[in-house]
């Protein structure tokens, strides 16, 4: 399984985004105060969750849980016209009460779904990734170091459930079919 052509070209987007953020001109950690400033300014930026949505997604930065990991693998496989319904996305996930307050402007926008749906699964991916996006998912010899990882996603130590599997029963369950 490798990520959609939407998601590997977002990563790393996202990713340079978020470098952007992280330090002023004289190398100062800033990143705190600046996703702060963004959040603040949230409802404002609305009108890029479909031309940009990897400027607008950085404002979810370490705002969101994962009950249901194996689905973000599976999602970050689709290409948008493939995404399931927000609502049967989002029991997978959970969001700190600031990042709650966010999620329910950017679903009352046109494209809001679809920006949520994307947001998830960037910060998902960025998050196992540590913040390395190369590309190099699985099948791709850079990324061949660990057993611990389902397509390059690393997974918790703890964690001995298939993901892949788990994730492919989800959709399952949410009217897709199992690919293969």
């Amino acid at each position: 399984m490798m990520l959609s052509t939407y998601f590997e070209d977002l990563t790393k987007a996202y990713q340079a985004e978020l470098e952007d953020l992280q330090s002023d001109s004289e190398g100062k950690d800033i990143l705190a105060s600046r996703l702060k400033d963004k959040r603040s300014q949230f409802a404002l930026m609305m009108p890029m969750i479909e031309i940009a949505p990897e400027m607008v997604a950085v404002t979810f930065h370490r705002g969101v849980s994962y009950s249901n990991p194996g689905a973000m693998v599976l999602l970050s496989t689709c290409e948008p016209d493939e995404f399931p319904s927000w609502d049967e996305v989002s029991d997978a996930v959970q969001f700190e009460p600031w990042a709650e307050k966010l999620s329910a402007i950017a679903l009352q926008e046109s494209g809001g779904e679809r920006f949520m749906i994307t947001t998830v699964c960037l910060e998902y991916l960025h998050e196992k990734s540590n913040g390395n996006f190369h590309g190099e998912y699985a099948g791709s010899a850079g990324n061949a170091e660990s057993d611990d990882s389902v397509e390059g996603v690393e997974r918790d130590d703890d964690d001995d459930q298939d993901l892949e599997t788990e994730g492919a029963a989800w959709l399952e369950e949410q009217g897709f079919d199992r690919l293969g």
